[in-house]
């Protein structure tokens, strides 16, 4: 199940805020670059999981946003730009397998309610290396504790994220 420590930092990336999400990872470099870039693998975890490539240069339009793929260096960065923000995997071996990095360049986004977000889904990645499934739904049970830390750390207002939560999440969910 989801590790609720809200492990996720706000920080300033090329001078814009941004979120920064750090996992070690019991599995292989390769293994987890195979989840993080082939899209069915991808969308076992990742929220609209690209039908990529990924090739450097390549473009995606997914629904009126566009994807651009800007960086493709196996097994080790995987970058692109959604709706102009720049996101990001890398991986880096470590004796115990993989440290996975994830940023994302929010600009204006509500930095709580996005990193809970992430969070959420990327606590979906661990099951899925390991042959299992968390489904989306499971998943999002922590997500208004979750949030209410981020909304501490963070010092936001954390009402954004509970109407979100009030409006989006299921009775007795997140």
């Amino acid at each position: 199940m989801t590790d609720t420590t809200a492990y996720g930092t706000l920080e300033t990336i090329d001078g814009r805020p941004g979120l920064r999400f750090e996992r070690s990872l019991a599995y292989p470099i390769e293994r987890v670059w195979q989840a993080v870039s082939v899209p069915a693998e991808l969308e076992r975890f990742f929220p609209g999981a690209a039908d990529w490539t990924p090739a450097k240069g390549e473009t995606i339009d997914l629904g009126g946003a566009t994807l651009e793929v800007t960086e493709v260096d196996a097994p080790h960065r995987l970058a692109w730009t959604f709706a102009g923000q720049p996101q990001s995997f890398e991986l880096f071996a470590t004796d115990g397998g993989c440290r996975l990095i994830f940023t994302h360049v929010i600009d204006d986004l509500p930095a709580a309610q996005t990193a809970t977000g992430w969070e959420i889904y990327l606590s979906r990645l661990e099951p899925h290396l390991a042959g299992e499934y968390l489904s989306d739904e499971e998943a999002h049970k922590p997500w208004r504790e979750i949030h209410e830390r981020y909304a501490e750390r963070f010092g936001v207002d954390p009402e954004p994220g509970r109407r979100w939560a009030a409006e989006n999440l299921p009775a007795g969910h997140g």
